[in-house]
Parts: structure tokens; sequence; C-alpha cells
């Protein structure tokens, strides 16, 4: 692991990817399910200034938890409720997953070819852990995390609707639960996991 000072010039390029990457994917999703209201809103780009939120982006940079701006959607238009829900919820830590895994791709390759620089390979090595980071944080059940979406939806209507009124303290919450160190206890094995199953791939085509 390298210092924060010496990786920060790679570690930007990293953090906007990860985070384009999933609110590009949760509009893509909802474009694809009925709802023109991101493309509406100028989310359907890969420019990272349309999908920042401050608080979160510096959640992700001290932490390594954190959050972008949500996407808004209307899920009333989507042609099916529930399952345009589940794919939009999940279409962001699956793009991130799938990122993690080019990224290190891209990696293997770059150094078992001899291609490029070192300093390419640490955007690479980054832009791989972040989107590994943000793929599992997401699917946690909190409020308004991508996991707790799915989770609503087959919960009976009255736990769901008092399941959302969370939603306004989650920040709150999200951070609290960060500097105990309970959310880093739950994502962390999963993170490992992913991360050894993205290199198995890795080990299969290069090594």
């Amino acid at each position: 692991m390298f210092s924060l000072d010496a990786d920060l010039i790679f570690r930007v390029p990293a953090l906007l990817i990860a985070l384009t990457v999933h609110e590009y994917a949760h509009a893509r999703a909802a474009v694809a399910m009925g709802d023109d209201t991101p493309r509406q809103l100028g989310r359907v780009t890969l420019n990272p200034l349309a999908h920042l939120d401050p608080v979160g982006l510096l959640m992700l940079w001290l932490t390594q938890f954190g959050w972008a701006k949500p996407v808004p959607i209307n899920p009333n238009r989507f042609q099916s409720y529930r399952s345009g829900m589940i794919w939009v919820s999940l279409a962001g830590p699956l793009s991130n997953a799938v990122m993690a895994l080019v990224a290190a791709i891209a990696l293997g390759a770059c150094k078992v070819w001899g291609l490029g620089i070192p300093e390419v390979w640490k955007v690479l090595a980054w832009t791989r852990d972040y989107n590994i980071i943000l793929a599992i944080f997401n699917l946690l059940p909190i409020p308004p995390l991508d996991g707790s979406k799915v989770i609503s939806l087959f919960l009976p209507w009255k736990y769901a609707e008092l399941y959302e009124r969370i939603t306004p303290y989650s920040p709150v919450v999200l951070i609290a639960l960060v500097y105990i160190g309970v959310i880093g206890t739950i994502v962390y094995p999963f993170q490992i996991a992913l991360y050894l199953a993205i290199q198995t791939i890795v080990g299969i085509l290069f090594f």
C-alpha cells in the first residue's frame, strides 16, 4: 500500500473512474427500463462532474467508503416496477465489479507484456481497488445504498416505508458505522473474496 501523498496523483483518476462508472450504469439502466429522467437531467454521461457528491467523495478518499450523487429516477415509468428497480439498483455495483476486472486484466497485460509505465500501473491498481470497494459497499442494506433498494422491494409496504425513512439520516449513520469499524468488519471479507476472484481470472489469463 502506497502512502497518501505518494499516491495522490494516482488515486484521483481511479476515484473518478469508479464513481463515474457506477452512476453512469444506474442512469443507463434506468433509461433501458423505460425511464428517461436521467437523460433529461444530464446523468447519462461519463463526465465525472455530473456525478460527484462532495461529502461522499471525501468519505471515500479518507475512509475507503463513500458514495456519489444519486441518479434521480422515476420508477413509475419502468416497464416493470420491481424488475426495473432491481436492475437499476444492481447496475452500479455490477458495473464496478466489471470495471475492477477490466482494470485488473489491463494491469496484468501491462506487466506481462511490458506495456506502459509504472505510473499507469498504479492508476490501474487503484482503479481495480476502488471499484471493488464501491461494488461491495453499495450492496449494504442501508438506505440509500443500492442494497437497501433491493431489500425494500421484498418487504411488506408498511415496513418498506419505515425502512426508507432512514434515508435522511443515513450519511450520519454510515459515517458513525465506518468510524467505529462496523462497516469495515462487514464488507472487508467480501472485498477480499472479490479481489481474489478477479486475480484468479487474471492469473488464468496471463500466468
